[in-house]
C-alpha cells in the first residue's frame, strides 16, 4: 500500500509539473501548459455545444453572462491575456475550470461562444481570491477582461450564488481535473457531456495587448 501511494504521489507530481503547476527548476519560460490545454478543452465543448443546439433546435437562454455577439478575440488568447495581466498562479486556472463546471451543473447555462469569455474571467477572478495570497480588485480585473467594473460585479455575485458558495475544491477533485487537462496533450479527450465543460461531476491587435483591454460585447 506505501509503495502503491508513493507511486501514485510521483505520477501526481509529474502531471503538476506537465501542466506547469509547479515550478521544474530547468528555467522554463513562456506560458504554463495548462493554459492551452484548457483553451482546447474550452473551445472544444463550446463547439460541441453550439452544434447540438443547433442540432436539437434548442433555443440557448440568454443570461447575464451572454454577450450580443462572439467577442474577435479568442478563448486562447483571452485566457492568456487573463493569465498575463492577473499574475495569479497557474493553479487558478484549474480552479476557475472546476467552477465553471459546478457552475454549469447547477444553473444549466450553457457554455458557449457568447457566455465563455464573461465565466472565463468571472471565474478565474473568484478563483483567485480564493486561492492565491495576493490578487488584484475587480476593478482591475473588469479592464483585463474587457467588461466594465459594475458588470464584473454582477458576474461575480451572480456566479457566486450560482455556486451556492461552494468554492473549496478537494486535493482528489483538483487531481482528477489534472488528469483530464494531461489527456489533452494525447490525442484529446472526448466529452461525454457536451453541455458540460469537462463532464466531472461534482476587434482587439495582439500586437500592443497593454495599451488596451479587449472589448467583450454586450
Amino acid at each position: 500500500m506505501e509503495t502503491l501511494a508513493l507511486e501514485t504521489g510521483i505520477l501526481v507530481s509529474d502531471i503538476y509539473f506537465g501542466l506547469g503547476l509547479k515550478e521544474s527548476g530547468k528555467g522554463n519560460t513562456g506560458n504554463p501548459r495548462v493554459l492551452s490545454l484548457m483553451s482546447s478543452l474550452f473551445e472544444r465543448s463550446v463547439q460541441k455545444n453550439e452544434m447540438l443546439l443547433q442540432t436539437a433546435q434548442i433555443k440557448d437562454s440568454v443570461t447575464i453572462f451572454h454577450g450580443s455577439s462572439a467577442p474577435s478575440l479568442g478563448i486562447r488568447q483571452y485566457i492568456d491575456r487573463i493569465f498575463k495581466y492577473s499574475c495569479c498562479s497557474p493553479s487558478c486556472f484549474v480552479v476557475a475550470q472546476i467552477y465553471v463546471d459546478r457552475f454549469i451543473q447547477r444553473t444549466g447555462v450553457h457554455l458557449t461562444s457568447l457566455s465563455v469569455h464573461r465565466l472565463l474571467i468571472t471565474s478565474v477572478m473568484v478563483a483567485a481570491k480564493f486561492i492565491d495570497d495576493a490578487f488584484f480588485n475587480n476593478a482591475y480585473y473588469a479592464k483585463v477582461g474587457g467588461v466594465s467594473t459594475a458588470e464584473l460585479n454582477r458576474l461575480e455575485i451572480r456566479f457566486l450564488f450560482g455556486l451556492d458558495f461552494r468554492l473549496n475544491v478537494s486535493v482528489q477533485t483538483f487531481g482528477k481535473y489534472c488528469s483530464l487537462l494531461e489527456k489533452e496533450i494525447s490525442g484529446g479527450l472526448q466529452v461525454e457531456h457536451p453541455i458540460r465543460a469537462c463532464g466531472i461531476i461534482e476587434s482587439w491587435s495582439t500586437k500592443d495587448d497593454s495599451a488596451r483591454a479587449p472589448t467583450v460585447a454586450r
